[in-house]
């Protein structure tokens, strides 16, 4: 990782990820991130709005669907 990428944690556990990162992943303010532990570090995961899933299943094929019915 170049040096002008890197970041402080800050006294209140926070960190600034670098506009340069921001900006080549398109994260806005407010954007919500799922932290996962991962091998002594963290993934930062952005979680899709619902807005931005619609319509993202189509043609997904249907047959043979399990519903919560089929677990009793």
């Amino acid at each position: 990782m170049p040096p002008s990428d890197a970041a402080t944690l800050s006294s209140k556990f926070q960190i600034s990820i670098p506009a340069s990162i921001r900006s080549s992943r398109k994260w806005q303010p407010g954007q919500k991130f799922a932290i996962i532990p991962k091998d002594g570090g963290v993934m930062l995961v952005p979680v899709p709005r619902r807005d931005d899933l619609a319509g993202s299943m189509r043609g997904a094929n249907t047959e043979n669907y399990r519903d919560r019915n089929d677990r009793y």
